[in-house]
């Protein structure tokens, strides 16, 4: 009698396993949901050569984090001019280790700036724990500095820091064809955001190892961002000269963001290192 009990068991815990495993392949990402206004549209990208039209890049005037005014613009932009990759983190105060990461590239003084974000319905709000289970889709939103890194440095009055990348041309251009290439596969085919696999950093992490395998090693770092910059200095990635602490205190941008937050060369004024 024991024995076929726990044969009962076991098959219940199968089905039910089974079941499970149903439901989790059956729910599929879309692009189609009631978004958010700051997430609704996509942006993509078309390349000739050397010369990329990117389209969808937002601007929005904010009045304070809930209110703002949506814009978007088209833009061309010719690699041969790229001449800078930033690497830029938001830490948040609620732990240590949680921050946002995001990369800006730099055109002969002009700026776009890709932040890789869940992609929010109306009254969605983020949660890592909700983030393991297929609750948000992905999205890489390309943007203004005045856009993306004012939200966060004079809205949200988190802490921003933009460090310069150490590398070469060459890489830069690749790094940022197979961003916007990434972008543009998330145009039509949409991925869900995975608060272990597939998140801001891990996907920066993704695209400098695709472009040059190893370069960035599996670390703790990558799934706690908030250590994430000094992960960075350890490897050279960002600039060294200093000792990390007084690295991280020159690249913090916020009192210049504040004054400066008016300014037409907003991201020119925020670099005055």
């Amino acid at each position: 009698m024991e024995k076929k009990r726990k044969k009962i068991f076991l098959y219940i815990f199968l089905a039910l396993f089974l079941l499970i495993i149903v439901i989790w392949t059956s729910v599929k990402p879309s692009n189609d949901r009631d978004w958010t206004l700051d997430q609704k549209i996509l942006p993509y990208s078309v390349q000739e050569g050397n010369i990329i039209n990117i389209y969808n890049i937002r601007n929005f005037t904010y009045y304070n984090t809930s209110i703002y005014y949506p814009s978007y613009y088209n833009k061309t932009f010719n690699l041969s001019q790229l001449d800078s990759v930033w690497y830029i983190v938001e830490p948040f105060s609620n732990w240590e280790g949680s921050a946002h990461t995001f990369l800006s590239f730099g055109f002969n003084d002009s700026y776009i700036a890709v932040s890789v974000e869940i992609r929010k319905e109306k009254g969605e709000q983020f949660s890592p724990v909700k983030g393991l289970f297929k609750q948000y889709e992905i999205m890489y939103v390309l943007g203004d500095e005045e856009d993306l890194i004012k939200l966060r440095s004079n809205y949200r009055n988190d802490s921003v820091y933009v460090y310069p990348v150490n590398t070469t041309q060459e890489t830069m251009q690749l790094l940022f064809i197979d961003i916007l290439n990434h972008t543009n596969k998330l145009y039509t085919a949409p991925e869900f955001y995975n608060s272990i696999s597939n998140t801001c950093t891990t996907n920066i992490a993704k695209h400098a190892n695709h472009i040059r395998p190893g370069r960035i090693p599996f670390s703790f770092a990558i799934l706690a961002p908030g250590y994430s910059d000094r992960f960075a200095y350890n490897l050279g990635i960002i600039n060294t000269t200093l000792p990390y602490e007084e690295i991280r205190t020159h690249y913090k941008i916020n009192e210049r963001a504040l004054k400066y937050a008016n300014s037409s060369d907003f991201s020119l004024r925020i670099r005055e290192f």
